[in-house]
């Protein structure tokens, strides 16, 4: 079964200054966004299958959404996240089931490799509600200087029978990081951590 989208919203956040210091090139992320219907809400069903099938698609269409919104090269995206939130006749399993089975392959594949976990968050709310979309280096989890967020919100949404789902890409980590860790240039990218 598809995704049933009510709409699509992406933006992108473009920090050029800094506590008054310029940042170049810019710290650009990028937040793509669904709002789908729900086809579970209101009742318990066990096998959550065409949910696992929804977050593989949407993993593919807001990554590919995301990196044409960068206007950057797959391979050129830093770091990513991804988050859901469901409506209130919906349950914390249906974010899981679209989050975490299968969103992660072609999430990967949009950005090109992705060796390190895809953070996430999920939570249920109304109209309206925020969550912060947490965010981490692609290749290596050790990259302190890609640790970051990016709030998702849609005015209408989620319905009670909805779920939004949001997926951001950056093409940096933040703007002025000094805090060491291991450093971009380098990331190994085999085990996913360094």
């Amino acid at each position: 079964m598809p995704a049933n989208i009510r709409k699509i919203i992406v933006q992108v956040d473009e920090t050029r200054i800094e506590m008054g210091r310029s940042v170049s090139p810019p710290a650009r992320k990028a937040l793509a966004m669904a709002v789908i219907e729900n086809p579970f809400a209101g009742q318990y069903t066990e096998n959550l299958d065409a949910l696992i099938a929804i977050g593989e698609e949407l993993g593919a269409l807001l990554g590919q959404r995301c990196v044409e919104a960068l206007g950057i090269e797959p391979g050129q995206a830093h770091s990513y996240g991804k988050a859901a939130i469901v409506g209130e006749a919906g349950e914390l399993e249906h974010a899981a089931a679209i989050l975490h089975p299968k969103l992660g392959a072609p999430l990967r594949i949009a950005v090109e490799k992705g060796a390190a976990l895809v953070p996430s968050s999920k939570k249920r709310g109304g109209l309206g509600t925020a969550i912060d979309v947490p965010l981490g280096h692609k290749d290596a989890a050790f990259v302190r200087s890609h640790f970051d967020a990016m709030e998702a919100r849609v005015a209408d949404a989620p319905r009670a029978n909805e779920i939004v789902v949001a997926v951001v890409v950056t093409d940096s980590g933040r703007p002025l990081p000094r805090v060491g860790g291991l450093q971009v240039h380098e990331i190994q990218g085999k085990d996913g951590l360094r």
